[in-house]
């Protein structure tokens, strides 16, 4: 089928945000797939807070090295 994703291909790669999706979104709007971006309040609409934590840089992990003495 066009536009479907393996589960295989999908497990291989990191998971993409909010806004990847709203760049490409609007990409495949300009050039003329016929779609609409959902207004805010709208079912399936991001939330506000949904794009204010999508906005936060995320966290670096902390390492776990051993302090020398």
């Amino acid at each position: 089928m066009p536009g479907s994703v393996s589960v295989r291909s999908m497990a291989s790669k990191p998971k993409k945000g909010l806004w990847d999706n709203i760049h490409a979104k609007r990409k495949r709007i300009k050039a003329g797939s016929g779609e609409r971006m959902r207004k805010p309040g709208e079912k399936g609409a991001p939330t506000a807070k949904a794009l204010r934590e999508s906005a936060k840089p995320k966290a670096k992990p902390k390492s776990k090295s051993k302090r020398k003495k």
